[in-house]
């Protein structure tokens, strides 16, 4: 059975615009996937990249102007500059961890809270956003409080992890056999792959 890492940051619209479709890839495949949430500044830091903030004007006008293509592309909508980002990751992801832990329609909370950010106009970061976002996808309001120093280590893990996998930008997919697939345009060639 192949397996399949996502690293992904919920603060990423391109992890956003990945929708629900990783799950749907492996899930056609037999495959399983972890999801890897992670860090993308610290990422950037490690492997060379450049924070949006910090990139040349012509860089950034192609960001946005590459959203507004590939949020049509895929029909979900998307504020290219919503009212809270960046905000801070890490609750978000804590509760992505621990709903995984769990089991359930992870799928569906990352998408949740993805939508959230980047179509909704709500802070990721706060408390009453996340619990929300769980109750959406069907698991408890307080799941991530009762897992916070769990999920606050495999968060650590997770972004050592993918600097040491080759991953460097969000979204990554890595299977097992080493192939990598970066960003949600890439998903595709992702499932071609695992098609043989």
């Amino acid at each position: 059975m192949a397996h399949i890492d996502y690293f992904f940051a919920t603060i990423s619209p391109f992890s956003y615009l990945c929708g629900t479709r990783p799950a749907e890839i492996a899930a056609k495949h037999g495959a399983t996937l972890t999801y890897r949430p992670l860090d993308i500044m610290g990422l950037f830091a490690r492997t060379g990249g450049t924070a949006p903030k910090d990139r040349h004007p012509s860089r950034a006008e192609y960001r946005l102007q590459e959203l507004r293509r590939q949020a049509a592309q895929v029909g979900m909508p998307l504020n290219p500059k919503p009212a809270f980002w960046p905000t801070n990751p890490a609750p978000s992801s804590y509760a992505i961890i621990a709903a995984q832990n769990e089991g359930g329609d992870v799928a569906g909370l990352v998408h949740a809270i993805g939508a959230a950010c980047w179509a909704e106009e709500r802070d990721i970061a706060q408390d009453d956003v996340i619990r929300d976002c769980l109750t959406k996808a069907g698991f408890a309001p307080d799941l991530a409080d009762k897992h916070m120093l769990t999920s606050a280590e495999t968060y650590a893990a997770n972004l050592e992890d993918a600097v040491a996998k080759g991953a460097f930008g969000a979204p990554f997919f890595i299977t097992d056999t080493d192939e990598r697939f970066w960003g949600q345009d890439r998903l595709a060639g992702l499932d071609a792959y695992l098609a043989g």
